[in-house]
């Protein structure tokens, strides 16, 4: 069930008063998830408000039905006047309520339009007050600009108890609920589910989903296993080089940080020996996933060194490390959880730092 890992990643539980803010892109399922923990919720708690500004109660309605979520302690408000939405809580005492989005609220007193600095600031404010005072967890919507950040004042950050980015690529099915602020639980959190028809369900070992098609003994494809939270998952690094047609070799990178690749690129053409000044480079992590951390970089370079050699790196081998300036391998943390998780999935050898 999704509330399950949702609340996994909360820190074990929602937590009475909380104000809980969910980014995301727009279309990557955040009112699809948040729909489903309502109708979870209400079967399993009581009443809950979801509160609409950018969709009708009769698409809501089709939304919930096509999912088969039709709880009878589930109740849709359409409405983007704050005052009303606080007197409808009021009247109602929810267990639950759901914002969708904060950027549609707006108040009474201010002049300038919803969406607008003061308004997201001022709307947050006055909800974090209705769920301390009352003691009721209210989930706020906010959508994410093209930087990557949560539309609106960083202070809305501030306001909010716990900060939950849904993340993923929309022409992939898996998603990414990351926990980036926790006042009540564990940041870094991840659950990992995967949009169906039916809605997001729960990757129950996302390590295998994310391996599902890989071709073995294909030059270019390395794993590496990045943690996500405290959870390992083994993703697969794809690399390739060839030979550029510009003055200039282009270098790029989807699910790794650009710089990131720049400076592997340089490592290996000053300490290994490879001449990528006259090869484009192009890195991938399959499945949509971003791997942020330096522990994926021997993955990375190795991956670009079977590309561009044409040489297949061996089908049960994994590679951790981070790679110095100086070509050096660099210790990473949670070994042990790595290796257990990649012993799992039938991998037999890794290569890690000393």
């Amino acid at each position: 069930l999704p509330i399950v890992e949702f609340s996994r990643v909360l820190g074990g539980g929602i937590v009475p008063g909380s104000l809980v803010l969910i980014g995301g892109d727009p279309g990557i399922g955040k009112s699809t998830l948040l729909l489903q923990v309502s109708a979870l919720l209400a079967q399993n708690t009581g009443k809950v408000l979801y509160v609409s500004g950018e969709e009708s109660a009769q698409q809501i309605k089709m939304r919930a039905r096509r999912l088969d979520l039709l709880p009878p302690e589930l109740y849709v408000l359409t409405e983007t006047n704050l005052h009303s939405i606080v007197a409808h809580i009021d009247n109602m005492q929810p267990k639950v309520v759901v914002v969708d989005s904060i950027q549609t609220v707006y108040k009474d007193e201010l002049t300038s339009a919803a969406g607008s600095v003061s308004q997201v600031r001022e709307c947050a404010a006055a909800l974090m007050h209705e769920a301390k005072s009352r003691g009721v967890p209210i989930f706020l919507v906010g959508h994410v600009t093209k930087a990557g950040s949560i539309a609106g004042p960083r202070v809305l950050e501030h306001i909010v108890d716990t900060v939950l980015y849904l993340e993923g690529d929309r022409f992939h099915s898996y998603r990414l609920l990351r926990s980036v602020k926790n006042r009540f639980g564990a940041t870094s959190e991840v659950g990992v589910f995967e949009m169906k028809n039916e809605g997001l369900v729960e990757v129950t070992n996302p390590s295998a989903a994310f391996l599902e098609e890989r071709l073995p003994n294909s030059a270019g494809s390395t794993i590496a296993v990045t943690m996500e939270g405290t959870r390992p998952i083994l993703v697969e690094v794809q690399a390739l080089a060839s030979v550029t047609s510009f003055n200039y070799p282009r270098r790029t990178a989807n699910g790794v940080d650009f710089n990131r690749l720049l400076l592997l690129a340089a490592v290996l053409s000053k300490r290994v020996g490879l001449r990528l000044s006259d090869q484009d480079v192009f890195v991938n992590v399959v499945g949509g996933l971003q791997v942020g951390e330096p522990a994926a970089d021997l993955a990375v370079a190795t991956a670009i060194a079977s590309s561009f050699r044409n040489k297949p790196v061996a089908a049960d081998l994994v590679l951790l490390g981070e790679v110095g300036l100086s070509g050096e391998l660099r210790s990473v943390s949670q070994v042990e959880s790595r290796l257990n998780e990649s012993a799992k999935l039938g991998f037999k050898r890794c290569v890690l730092p000393r």
